[in-house]
């Protein structure tokens, strides 16, 4: 076998490419808006906020996929015990109801993903889809006594939920699905107060963009009081100040996720870290912001 840095790196380098294919994949856009809008329509109510996670502070599905991928993978292990086989039924019984809920949580998010983004977790979706019908067969297989078969079944099922979850890892990380958007903000937002412009020249009831330093910023004024926020959402860096305001928080024109104006705060997801707020002050009629605590 070559283990040569040469070969390491081509190998490498196809499975990158292997990764990155899908979000290019503009074939997957047909089917992929229907099952969008099928998502969209579920009658989730309030809930819908839980299954994005926005009561944990970030995405609740990578935290659910650890259950039917940790039990899968035990269960592997336990098939070349002796004496595990049993054991190891019971948790590919258990990883195939720990799915449901991981996949619903999953759908739930991917909905609100733009198009290559889409594909992606198109992929990764149909990957696991396919590891959920091996573990259902390999399950059927051990209840009537094929355990040669149950045990084949399943090992070709982990290998199609690892490569769902390399796929899920890459558009996590790689591309950027999860993770806030906004985590930069305190680092880019001027420790020392910056002017904005005078109080006047900010219309009531409207979210205008401007630039505070390195950072983009939106103001909302109300009367005499002034909220500003980071201009890009921290779902997926959204304008801001194109969106529209809703009973007191502003609402990303991209995928709907609102921010209370007085705290950064997600009233609505997906997104579910708050976004960032800078400290104001008015002098002599002009509006100034700095990162808070700064002073």
């Amino acid at each position: 076998m070559d283990t040569s840095p040469l070969h390491t790196h081509r190998w490498s380098r196809r499975l990158r490419g292997a990764l990155e294919a899908p979000e290019h994949w503009d074939f997957l856009d047909a089917p992929a808006g229907p099952l969008a809008d099928a998502a969209e329509a579920l009658p989730l109510g309030r809930y819908r906020d839980a299954l994005h996670g926005v009561w944990l502070g970030h995405p609740l599905h990578p935290a659910l996929v650890q259950l039917p991928l940790g039990c899968w993978t035990s269960a592997a292990l336990l098939d070349f015990i002796p004496g595990g086989r049993r054991s190891a039924g019971t948790l590919v019984a258990a990883g195939l109801l720990a799915a449901g809920p991981a996949a619903v949580t999953g759908w739930v998010d991917w909905a609100r993903l733009d198009p290559p983004r889409r594909r992606t977790g198109l992929v990764h979706a149909l990957a696991n889809t396919t590891g959920l019908l091996l573990y259902g067969g390999s399950l059927l297989a051990r209840c009537r006594g094929r355990r040669a078969r149950g045990r084949l079944l399943g090992l070709a099922g982990l290998t199609a939920v690892s490569a769902g979850a390399a796929l899920g890892g890459h558009l996590a990380y790689r591309l950027a699905a999860g993770p806030d958007r906004a985590a930069a903000v305190p680092r880019l937002a001027p420790t020392d107060w910056v002017g904005l412009g005078a109080l006047e020249d900010f219309p009531s009831g409207q979210a205008v963009r401007r630039s505070a330093g390195e950072l983009a910023v939106v103001v909302v004024r109300d009367g005499e009081r002034c909220d500003v926020l980071a201009e890009r959402c921290a779902h997926l860096s959204g304008p801001l100040s194109e969106g529209t305001l809703v009973d007191g928080c502003l609402r990303c024109p991209w995928h709907g996720s609102e921010f209370r104006l007085r705290d950064g705060q997600v009233v609505h997801g997906p997104a579910t870290a708050p976004q960032p707020v800078l400290e104001t002050r008015v002098l002599s009629g002009h509006l100034e912001v700095r990162l808070p605590g700064a002073g």
